[in-house]
């Protein structure tokens, strides 16, 4: 059995794939956007102007497979909705486990 996490950006799915791309080496899976969906939801479950925001992708992240979206984008939009997650990286030495902690930590805030 394999345990994948699943996250959701509330808005800023996009963001965090193109960050995950760049700064990991993240390799996309697929991605797909709510307009793309083959079954359409009922009209009013997604919020106007939603249909651009991601419905589900996949990273490859150093071999580990993490499901993102940006879910149904209902209250606040962006980083001052998202409420973080924990995840563990497995580096193979210091220098590439130095160089991930700064590139995850700009920007962000570390606790420990």
């Amino acid at each position: 059995m394999r345990i994948e996490p699943y996250l959701f950006f509330n808005g800023c799915c996009e963001e965090a794939i193109n960050f995950y791309r760049s700064e990991l080496g993240a390799e996309l899976q697929m991605m797909m956007r709510n307009a793309d969906s083959p079954e359409p939801p009922p009209p009013g479950v997604l919020p106007a102007g939603s249909e651009q925001k991601i419905m589900h992708a996949s990273l490859l992240i150093g071999g580990a497979l993490v499901m993102m979206s940006d879910g149904m984008c209902d209250g606040e939009v962006g980083a001052a909705a998202f409420k973080g997650f924990s995840l563990s990286i497995d580096c193979a030495d210091e220098a590439e486990a130095r160089r991930l902690f700064a590139a995850l930590a700009q920007g962000g805030r570390v606790d420990m």
